[in-house]
């Protein structure tokens, strides 16, 4: 089963490298050592699943804005 992401903290460290820190809701954490090319990677990763659901998730928001004004 997956875990649920509670938090996370990227943090240089020192060798131009960065931790990359991942807490579940019980409070286990996780380390990775990611480079600057990596976590790159992982930020366009990011930005083209969220684009690609941007008008899904704004259409949601959308209706429920009518059904509060309703």
């Amino acid at each position: 089963m997956a875990k649920v992401l509670s938090q996370f903290v990227i943090t240089p460290n020192g060798t131009g490298e960065y931790i990359l820190n991942l807490e579940d809701d019980d409070g286990e954490a996780v380390e990775f050592v990611a480079s600057y090319e990596q976590l790159d990677l992982i930020a366009e990763a990011l930005q083209e699943q969220l684009d690609g659901d941007e008008e899904n998730v704004l259409a949601v928001d959308d209706e429920s804005d009518l059904v509060d004004r309703a």
